[in-house]
């Protein structure tokens, strides 16, 4: 569910004059009432992208008006939006419009440097074998992480990971932070190996990304699960799925293609609740009365985005799929998820599923929707904190899918 609340809508680039003097990357907080939104504008000798870091988008693409010596002008033209700037002592001054709305707005030069201390790097100790899945409606490009140790004919079980909403490489990036780079790496020096692949539309990987619904994305982890076995290499294959991928999860197990899931965060309640919730949660941050009901929710996000992504997404309840989901299953949330409810999905799910003695259910104190230790749990978080993932969800992960 990464997908952002309020929806940046992408602008084709044109470029204007270009001025090397003020390529790099320019920060400015927007204040609205009670509301700060943190803008950063990424300006290059072609290129201009705008990252939200409250509402989770990062490298949208920006049409870049104007670019000289000091002044700078980009159009959203989807939002009816822009930002109009001069140089001052070193800044852009200038003015953030949206809709016949005029707010201040001050851009000043920003380093990035973000620090992630769980990314692995190179050389690895295991192997890695880089691989395309071919499928009727796309090719998957992805990556097979080995076990440490692991030699020819040794059978070992392998996870597929499948990513959130929104389309993503295989690391599922998602604010300078690597989750599943993270957890196949851990993985392969606990003895489990993984595939994680590129979604369709992303990196390596080819198809039609428009028209494509979770349905769709659930059938291109089908197909790389039937890779897998067809491979004669692994001995249990199954899932590990953050977030939409939980659902994907769910949606497979039903279908008897998995001997185990990890569902990471993953719905166990319909989805235009979990976005009601959603829309809760952020009137609640800025002090806004949320007397507002799941109808009206409704109607808002499909007046302003009736994709057929979105159209399927809002109608799927999966308490089907859980209840037919017979395989072991490790169904983990953290409590402070504001994205994914903890508290009504957990108990969602724990009620659904049949019994299985190898199956769990944990909320894990303190961690947000993507699992790192936070303070809030609020997305605009999640790019400042270093940790990529709890060691101990690692942990536990390891050792279950090891119990099996």
């Amino acid at each position: 569910m990464k997908r952002s609340i309020i929806m940046l809508i992408v602008c084709l680039l044109q470029l204007g004059a270009f001025a090397q003097t003020v390529i790099g990357t320019w920060k400015g907080d927007l204040k609205v009432g009670q509301v700060k939104l943190s803008l950063i504008f990424h300006v290059s000798k072609d290129t201009c992208t705008l990252d939200v870091p409250d509402q989770c988008a990062l490298g949208i693409p920006a049409s870049l008006k104007e670019l000289t010596d000091t002044s700078l002008t980009v159009i959203m033209y989807g939002l009816e939006a822009g930002y109009q700037g001069k140089i001052k002592d070193g800044q852009f001054v200038g003015t953030f419009t949206q809709r016949g709305m005029t707010f201040p707005l001050t851009l000043t030069r920003f380093q990035e440097v973000y620090n992630r201390p769980q990314e692995p790097k190179e050389p690895y100790p295991y192997k890695t074998e880089e691989v395309t899945i071919s499928t009727p409606d796309a090719k998957l490009a992805g990556t097979i992480t080995y076990p440490v140790g692991w030699k020819q004919g040794k059978k070992v079980p392998l996870a597929v990971l499948v990513t959130g909403s929104g389309q993503e490489d295989r690391n599922e990036d998602i604010f300078h932070h690597k989750p599943f780079l993270v957890i196949a790496d851990f993985l392969a020096r606990n003895g489990i190996a993984t595939l994680r692949c590129d979604d369709r539309g992303v990196g390596g990987s080819t198809g039609d990304v428009a028209n494509a619904t979770t349905f769709d994305f659930a059938k291109d982890a089908s197909h790389e699960l039937d890779y897998a076995r067809k491979r004669g290499q692994f001995s249990k294959v199954g899932i590990i799925g953050h977030s939409e991928g939980g659902s994907i999860g769910f949606i497979l197990g039903a279908q008897k293609k998995l001997d185990f899931l990890v569902s990471m965060a993953g719905p166990g309640i319909p989805m235009d609740s979990i976005l009601y919730l959603q829309n809760v949660n952020a009137l609640k941050q800025v002090g806004m009365p949320t007397n507002i009901t799941k109808e009206e929710v409704r109607k808002k996000i499909m007046d302003n985005d009736p994709s057929p992504w979105m159209v399927a997404f809002l109608n799927y309840d999966p308490s089907n799929d859980i209840k037919a989901t017979t395989c072991p299953v490790m169904a983990i949330n953290g409590d402070k998820d504001v994205q994914v409810d903890a508290a009504h999905n957990l108990k969602a799910i724990k009620e659904l599923l049949p019994a299985n003695k190898f199956s769990m259910v944990k909320s894990y104190p303190g961690l947000n929707h993507l699992f790192q230790h936070c303070q809030t749990g609020q997305p605009a978080e999640y790019i400042n904190i270093e940790e990529t993932i709890s060691e101990d969800v690692l942990a536990d992960m390891a050792q279950w899918l090891k119990s099996l």
